[in-house]
């Protein structure tokens, strides 16, 4: 119905994301779009915009998903008073993303451990 609108934050939106915050916020955006989408940080800044922009409650016959993904997350970014808040925010979710995936690795360790065993 809306083409331009994603089910969740779309990794191609990052880069216009780059001057509606300050230095600090801009550096950050140049990193994560120059790594690919399944890096950490990539992750990391996608898990932060999907909460941010509440994507996973975005309905396709909405106004915001008429808006499109876009328009969506610059509207978010320039709604936070601060790069700091944002900055706190990605943080948490570079966090969130490493212990999924120390908890992955040690699950698979245990699972390779157990298969030696037998």
């Amino acid at each position: 119905m809306y083409p331009r609108s994603q089910i969740l934050f779309p990794y191609s939106c990052i880069r216009q994301l780059r001057d509606l915050q300050d230095g600090q916020w801009s550096e950050l955006v140049d990193r994560v779009a120059d790594q690919e989408e399944s890096s950490e940080e990539g992750l990391a800044f996608a898990l932060m915009m999907i909460d941010l922009c509440s994507c996973e409650s975005c309905d396709q016959g909405s106004y915001k998903a008429s808006l499109g993904c876009d328009i969506c997350s610059q509207r978010v970014v320039m709604g936070v008073k601060n790069s700091k808040a944002l900055m706190k925010r990605y943080d948490k979710a570079l966090e969130t993303i490493r212990q999924y995936f120390a908890e992955k690795q040690e699950i698979s360790e245990k699972i390779a451990e157990a298969g030696e065993e037998d």
